[in-house]
This record gives C-alpha cells, sequence and structure tokens, in this order.
C-alpha cells in the first residue's frame, strides 16, 4: 500500500507540473482563437463599410400626421422632442402648427452593382418625396431615383448617377444556421458607420405581421432605428439579409431584430430592376398545416403537408383539379414545411411557371401539374378561420334558408349554418360561432341537417370529428373533440 501510494503521489506531482505547464499555453490558445474573431469581425466590417450607404428622406405631410415609431423602425420617428431632449437637455421652442410639415427620416441601405443600385427597406423610401444618398467617402447623391418598391416583401431598390461605386458582395441566405455570427451595419439614430455583432437566432420567422410575405431571419445584433434596410453581413463580409424591423416596447434594441433573406431579396430586386414592380405566382387556393389531431381524419398516418381548405372558383388551382380536403406534400420534389414555406415558394416564381405537386386525395398520393397564373392585387386567399357542431360538441345548426342565405352571404345547399353554441362547450372551445357554415364532416360535405346528424353520428366511434368551417369568404378545418 505505501509502495502504491508513493507511486501516486509522485504520478499526481507529475500530473500537477504538467498542468501547470500547460495552462499558460492553454489560455494562449483560447487568446489567440478570440483575436482571430476579432479579425474576422473588424476585417469583414472594414471590407463592407464603402458600400454601406446613408438614406436621408423627406416627405410634405399635413402637422397632424407626423409618425412616431412602429415596429418597422419608423424612419421619421428618430428624431422627435423626446429624443432632442434626451441629447440636448431643455425646453425646445414650441413649433407654430403650418398648414404643410416636411417631415425628415433616415435609414440605411447598400450598393449591390457598381453603376449605383441600392437595396433598402420599403418602408424607408417608399411613400417619401426626396430621397438622398451619402457614401462612406463623403460623396452625397441629393437625387437618388425610387426604382421601385415592394411593400408586400418591405424590399425597395433606389438608384444614384454614376459608376465604379463600391459594391457588398452578395451571399446565400439559403446556407446560414442558427449560431452563426453576423454583423449588422447601418446609421441607428444617425450614427453613421455603426457596427454590432451577433448571432443567427433563428430562420423561417413568419407571421410578425411585418410584410404579406415573411420568412425572416432573427438575430441579436444590435438593430436600431435607422438600422433599417442596411445589410446583414456573415463573417465572410457577405450579405445574407436586410434588417428590417425590431421587436420593442421602447421602440429602441432589445436583442431581436429582423432581417428579409437576401435570396427573396435579390429575386425581387431582379423584378424591380427590369419592370419597377414584382408580379408573383398564384394558386388561388386556401390552406393549413396538417396538425397531429387532424392527420387521422385526413386519412393520413401522421401530419405533414398542409391541407387545402378554399379553392377559387375559376383559379389554376381549380383549373388544375385540386380539390377542398387534399394534402399537398411537396412542390417540386421539395416537402412542404408549412403553409407559409408553400405560399412563399409559389409567390417567389413568375407567373406561367408550371409546378410539380405530390398531393394525398382520400388516403392515396397522386402527381399534379398546375400552371401558376398571376396574383391579381389584393386577392390573396384570406386566413382561414371558424368551427363547428351536435348535442355532444355543443352546438345546434339548421338548413340554409333563402332569408339566411341573404343574410350571412352563403347559398342554400352549401352546409348547414350553426345557429347556436353551448358555452365552454367543445364547439365553443374550438372558437366555433353562430353563422359559421359546416361545409363537410369527416370529410363528407353536408347539404342539410340530416346529412349533417348522421355524419357526426358515424364519427362518434373516433372520439373526434373533422369539420371544414366557412365563415364569410375564409375557410378553415377544424377538429373537435366529443364531449
Amino acid at each position: 500500500m505505501r509502495l502504491f501510494a508513493g507511486h501516486a503521489a509522485v504520478g499526481s506531482w507529475w500530473l500537477v507540473v504538467v498542468l501547470m505547464a500547460a495552462v499558460p499555453g492553454l489560455a494562449q490558445s483560447r487568446a489567440n482563437a478570440a483575436r482571430e474573431l476579432s479579425n474576422a469581425f473588424s476585417s469583414a466590417a472594414k471590407a463592407a463599410m464603402p458600400a454601406v450607404v446613408s438614406i436621408k428622406v423627406e416627405k410634405t405631410v399635413q402637422a397632424n400626421q407626423v409618425s412616431g415609431y412602429g415596429s418597422l423602425n419608423d424612419p421619421f420617428g428618430q428624431f422627435g422632442d423626446d429624443f432632442l431632449r434626451r441629447f440636448f437637455g431643455g425646453e425646445l421652442p414650441r413649433r407654430q402648427s403650418p398648414q404643410n410639415y416636411t417631415q425628415q427620416g433616415q435609414g440605411s441601405g447598400f450598393i449591390i452593382s457598381e453603376d449605383g443600385y441600392i437595396l433598402t427597406n420599403n418602408h424607408v423610401v417608399g411613400d417619401v418625396d426626396k430621397i438622398s444618398v451619402e457614401l462612406k467617402d463623403g460623396r452625397t447623391f441629393d437625387d437618388a431615383k425610387l426604382v421601385g418598391t415592394d411593400p408586400d416583401s418591405e424590399v425597395a431598390l433606389i438608384k444614384i448617377a454614376g459608376h465604379g461605386f463600391p459594391v457588398l458582395p452578395l451571399g446565400d441566405s439559403k446556407s446560414i444556421q442558427i449560431g452563426d455570427w453576423v454583423i449588422a451595419i447601418g446609421n441607428p439614430f444617425g450614427l453613421s458607420e455603426t457596427v454590432t455583432v451577433g448571432v443567427i437566432s433563428a430562420v423561417g420567422r413568419s407571421n410578425m405581421h411585418i410584410a404579406t410575405y415573411e420568412d425572416f431571419i432573427q438575430t441579436d445584433a444590435a438593430i436600431n432605428p435607422g438600422n433599417s434596410g442596411g445589410p446583414l453581413i456573415d463573417l465572410d463580409g457577405k450579405v445574407i439579409g436586410i434588417n428590417t424591423a425590431i421587436v420593442s416596447q421602447s421602440g429602441g434594441y432589445m436583442g431581436i431584430g429582423f432581417a428579409i433573406p437576401i435570396n427573396m431579396a435579390k429575386a425581387i430586386a431582379e423584378q424591380l430592376k427590369s419592370s419597377g414592380k414584382v408580379s408573383r405566382g398564384y394558386l388561388g387556393l386556401g390552406a393549413q398545416d396538417v396538425e397531429s389531431d387532424m392527420a387521422q381524419p385526413l386519412g393520413m398516418s401522421e401530419p405533414a403537408g398542409i391541407a387545402v381548405n378554399q379553392i377559387e372558383p375559376g383559379s389554376p388551382a381549380d383549373k388544375a383539379g385540386l380539390k377542398v380536403r387534399d394534402v399537398i406534400l411537396e412542390i417540386n420534389g421539395e416537402k412542404v414545411a408549412s403553409f407559409d414555406v408553400f405560399r412563399n415558394e409559389v409567390a417567389s416564381l413568375r407567373p406561367g411557371t408550371t409546378v410539380r405537386l405530390r398531393i394525398l386525395r382520400d388516403g392515396k398520393s397522386e402527381n399534379l401539374g398546375v400552371t401558376l397564373g398571376e396574383r391579381p392585387i389584393m386577392a390573396e386567399a384570406k386566413e382561414p378561420s371558424a368551427r363547428e357542431s351536435g348535442q355532444e360538441i355543443g352546438l345546434e345548426v339548421q338548413n340554409v334558408t333563402k332569408d339566411l342565405a341573404e343574410q350571412f352571404g352563403y347559398a342554400p345547399g352549401q352546409g348547414v349554418i350553426v345557429a347556436s353554441v353551448a358555452p365552454g362547450g367543445p364547439a365553443a372551445q374550438e372558437g366555433i360561432q353562430p353563422g359559421d357554415l359546416i361545409v363537410s364532416v369527416d370529410r363528407q360535405n353536408v347539404a342539410s341537417v340530416e346529412e349533417f346528424s348522421a355524419a357526426v353520428r358515424g364519427a362518434r366511434k373516433n372520439d373526434k370529428v373533422l369539420f371544414l368551417v366557412r365563415r364569410g369568404d375564409a375557410s378553415h378545418f377544424v377538429v373537435v373533440k366529443f364531449g
């Protein structure tokens, strides 16, 4: 035991010596790694800055129309009285109230071609009277031209006259990953050439109510009013997004910012450059993600794809033979992850493009080719909403009479109308309301109370029932459990 202990003591002593010798080397290695990362930030920012521009805008408005902060980093909301008091102190002279007021604002942008095309946000330049652009080298252009804007995506393209401008290379936003380092460059609060660093917090953010078509990159790199339209770049100095919006209760940075993926922006910029507007592919259908409780009623073993809940008569979807209750699993060989992703994919394609859809209809897989139309202005299918019926599910229904059809905008034979909903019942919990129209029960169209009752009775063995419910012009699938 002593011999073993002695050897152990000697071994421990040598281990201490080795560790003591290794610690300085380990610390030095970590310091070198930190310096390399710091150098990467510095190099990328230094290379990008000459192509990042400050954009100043002016708009003549009535005195009572001056705007304030918004989620889109309102370019006119940066220099209000509170801002001036905070930085300069004292009381400000009272303004007169003229008939018209020249409002000034500021944002950012970046040059994407040597002949002066600049990408920025629609909310920075989309509704203004004058656009001025200032480069890092001090050159100022007071007559920048608005080439085109796309409010549906929040992308805008402007141009300054000249040649040989510094250009910021565009990257590939599809290759980014959560956790990647990113750099935001812009002019927050008028502080030019400001660089902030963070990571990609999330990708594919939608339903933010910022734009019609959303696929945002979320980052914690500090973004503030004035950053709008500026680039979000990777460590190679390539643009992966356009800084667009923040989530904030104060109007300033709170750790959540959103950027438009550069792949989306590139496609839009090309159309704006060639025609001054954006034409989008159009199918003419409404759909929703297939949730776990919808899979079995739709004839699926597990949830996947999106369920069609609405077809516009005469639309490309209608002409191609798509039907309500079809489940779209793939588009052009790619799995459909969600309705938002599917909708963005269709909208990114030019009218006249033929897409290949793999669908599930009545439990059987089919392939369909659909030639896209052009999305009419304001003709996009509305977000569906609505709910259900039966005593065990807490509601009563009645046939659609002529009077009810005129009152609610339906037609006799289209379904049954919800007459009442039991408070707190299964139907009420799922959002069903009086006046909703139940079109089908477990994939069976119902045109009368009798057909509805028979279909509900047949669904009891599954302990739940799938309804297709219509409210106004919108339709929605709803799963209701029997009470």
